[in-house]
């Protein structure tokens, strides 16, 4: 076994980023920024008027020589005592030296602006003040959502490189599974079918196809994992321990996959498991339970959609997590808790099976063996 947090690093490090391709910036949200983002002219490009008013030129009294509006700029050049009522975000003509504020205006009788003389450069937004032509804005890796989309729009650019989503295919294994209503005797309502798209989505990858395949005859597995095809990423469940049914460590080793992680020191989930089957072709093996195979994912699954994503395994926040929870002796536990402001609660409703505390609660808290109520502990967010 290796350690709960090892295995996040196992998993990230191992993928390499998807081929990068560049698309419009319609269908640029949710991928991620495979180069760097440049600004491709100076921002603001021009001087700018920041609030509605006179751009003055001197001292006042001020004669009006023209109205600019954004979009409409004026050619002409201020002379002393000269100005031009001027709109917000209109382009601040030559010779200007400021803009006085319209709520400090007065416009006297013949016409003239008088006003408290404003310091130069007040309320003016100066050309490259922002950001220089060819200042990079955002690295490569960068998760691409709505502010980087307007931002790339303003700095001209109409596409982006981008990392696509990985591809992932889902098998769901087991012969007790119902898939609709209430579950009969003896048998379970499956849960992992509707579960795994969503989170998969909410991880940054696409899910290709969900299968169902029967714990028996044997050699349906190898056959279903085979059949799924262009997916980067095979997520199989229910057959990663080693009972009789379980089929994915024999079908791995028969196939000569290159094995990443094999169980990992936690709880619950720890019979997950991450191989190569074939160059850029990944297989993450996940429990049956469905609060086990959560927190299998969120181990494994989410770094490795990361790494093929091109993305960074940042660093998770530590705060205090408090409630009742059993530490496992030389395991981490997974727990969800409520996370409000400094500290964390912990759920209730969190068995191998059952999923009441995870639906509820902002994120896992990765509890270390010798964890005391209020100690410190990781969180790996789930919500927002």
């Amino acid at each position: 076994m290796v350690s709960w947090a090892r295995a996040r690093v196992l998993a990230h490090g191992a993928a390499r980023p998807l081929p990068a391709r560049t698309v419009p910036l319609r269908d640029a949200a949710g991928l991620t920024l495979a180069d760097a983002l440049p600004t491709l002219r100076p921002l603001p490009g021009f001087d700018t008027a920041a609030m509605d008013g006179y751009a003055v030129s001197g001292t006042g009294p001020w004669r009006v020589r023209a109205a600019v509006r954004a979009g409409a700029p004026w050619a002409g050049v201020l002379g002393a005592a000269e100005c031009v009522e001027i709109s917000t975000g209109a382009e601040v003509p030559a010779g200007a030296m400021a803009v006085l504020p319209l709520e400090s205006a007065v416009t006297t009788d013949d016409g003239l602006v008088s006003g408290p003389v404003p310091p130069p450069g007040r309320h003016v937004r100066r050309t490259g003040e922002d950001a220089p032509a060819g200042r990079r804005l955002a690295p490569a890796g960068t998760g691409i959502g709505p502010a980087l989309l307007g931002l790339a729009a303003s700095c001209g650019h109409d596409t982006l490189p981008v990392r696509p989503r990985p591809r992932v295919g889902v098998l769901v294994t087991g012969d007790e599974l119902d898939h609709a209503g209430v579950p009969g005797p003896g048998r379970v309502r499956d849960a992992l079918g509707p579960l795994l798209p969503a989170l998969v989505a909410e991880l940054g990858g696409e899910t290709e196809e969900v299968r169902y395949v029967p714990d028996r005859p044997h050699g349906r597995l190898a056959g279903a994992v085979r059949a799924v095809r262009g997916a980067d990423v095979v997520v199989v469940t229910g057959s990663t321990s080693v009972g009789a049914t379980d089929q994915l460590r024999r079908l791995l080793a028969d196939a000569g996959a290159r094995m990443l992680v094999d169980t990992v020191a936690c709880r619950p989930g720890h019979p997950m498991l991450l191989a190569e089957l074939a160059p850029d072709r990944w297989v993450v093996g996940l429990p049956g339970n469905p609060y086990a195979a959560l927190v299998a994912a969120r181990t494994l699954l989410g770094p490795l959609i990361a790494g093929l994503s091109g993305r960074a395994l940042g660093p998770l926040p530590h705060v205090p997590v408090h409630g009742r929870a059993r530490p496992a002796p030389g395991l981490t536990r997974l727990v969800p808790v409520a996370w409000d402001g400094p500290r964390a609660t912990i759920a209730d409703g969190h068995r191998a099976a059952f999923l009441q505390g995870a639906a509820v609660g902002d994120a896992l808290a990765a509890i270390p063996p010798d964890w005391t109520d209020g100690a410190p502990a990781p969180l790996v967010l789930t919500a927002g």
